[in-house]
């Protein structure tokens, strides 16, 4: 029975390869059925590819074309916002510098103000104490020249006394004047 099984086997290979003349593509017999079921393979899958599958590419390439315009978009807005405020930023530092520089200018005068009004103090005290000192210069002066006009008279009348003479004291005290005026 073995070998019946075999035979039986090797008879339908046999059988079957002598009936078939290879790759059933590539039987002429069928090649009608063959074109027939690829134009209609092909016609479903364009049916299907344009009315599901690149509609919804589409939708989606729409879709990011839109963001990335609305990106874009949004961009230009955040970067004409960040101009501004850098001008803002800028307009407003240099107003704090003007300030800044405007207030140390008055600073400057006040502080110029108030030495001018102590230089001129100082030289009020200065001028009242040089004419404090000028008074009591002449003053010594004054005395000074008495004390000397003093002396001078006493030395006269005691170079005229011992010389031997008799010292007049108005002519004595006229001459030292007259000699004192120079």
């Amino acid at each position: 029975m073995a070998s019946n099984t075999q035979e039986a086997a090797h008879g339908a290979a046999d059988a079957a390869h002598g009936s078939a003349p290879g790759m059933p593509q590539l039987d002429f017999s069928t090649f009608g059925n063959q074109i027939f079921w690829l134009a209609v393979a092909l016609v479903v899958i364009y049916l299907i590819l344009s009315r599901v599958a690149l509609p919804r590419i589409a939708a989606v390439l729409a879709e990011r074309q839109g963001t990335i315009t609305n990106d874009l978009a949004a961009a230009e807005d955040l970067k004409a916002k960040a101009v501004e405020a850098e001008n803002a930023y800028n307009k407003a530092l240099a107003d704090a510098r003007a300030e800044a520089q405007r207030i140390a200018a008055e600073t400057r005068a006040e502080i110029q103000a108030d030495l001018n009004d102590a230089i001129a103090k100082a030289d009020a005290q200065i001028a009242e104490k040089a004419a404090e000192s000028e008074k009591a210069i002449a003053e010594i002066k004054a005395g000074a020249l008495e004390s000397v006009k003093v002396v001078a008279t006493d030395t006269a009348e005691a170079l005229v006394a011992a010389l031997g003479g008799k010292a007049d004291a108005k002519a004595v005290s006229a001459a030292v004047d007259e000699r004192m005026k120079g």
